[in-house]
């Protein structure tokens, strides 16, 4: 613990570490040298998980099209960010390197702003407000008044999250219940 680790460049573990040298270098020794083991439940459960991924895939990325393309053609809706519709500029390029889909992760702006976002994400009743992504539920997310909100309106603008952005990533429910939760979301 006092000598320098040449596995860590020179680490003196209880120099850097003091009382805790020990947990360190037991922690850090081990797992650079075994690696991580999983739990034979969390082995199980990503087993699991990966035999219906593909599937589980497809149905994301046909259900997000479906949903992309009602808010497309919805009045206070100003546009959809989504390369799986045709309209979108990159479209030709999701094409040639996506051909089984765009993902399930877009952004779409709401015609009432910030104020209307907010409201959206209040009122959704299947969506579930996180801000992760790739989950087996729809989640829904207003960046602009959540994880971007420490930054100032220009700034949230370069970083794709203006006032007026709502931020999807479709599940594997049905499209028909999406849709349905963000119609009534849109007109409450």
């Amino acid at each position: 613990m006092t000598e320098p680790s040449d596995s860590y460049h020179g680490l003196k573990f209880y120099e850097t570490f003091g009382d805790f040298a020990f947990c360190v270098a037991a922690r850090a020794l081990a797992l650079r040298d075994l690696g991580p083991c999983l739990s034979p439940t969390n082995a199980f459960h990503l087993l699991t998980g990966m035999e219906t991924l593909s599937l589980r895939i497809q149905r994301h990325v046909e259900n997000a099209m479906e949903v992309a393309r009602w808010l497309e053609s919805r009045d206070d809706v100003a546009w959809v960010n989504y390369a799986g519709l045709e309209k979108h500029e990159h479209h030709a390029l999701h094409k040639k390197y996506c051909p089984k889909g765009a993902g399930s992760v877009f952004t779409f702006g709401l015609k009432g702003g910030f104020d209307a976002g907010v409201k959206l994400v209040n009122n959704v009743r299947i969506f579930s407000h996180l801000a992760n992504i790739g989950d087996t539920r729809s989640l829904i997310i207003h960046p602009a008044s959540t994880t971007h909100r420490q930054l100032g309106d220009e700034d949230r603008v370069k970083a794709g999250a203006g006032p007026d952005v709502v931020r999807l990533s479709i599940g594997i429910e049905s499209p028909n219940d999406l849709i349905a939760d963000l119609e009534q979301a849109l007109g409450a």
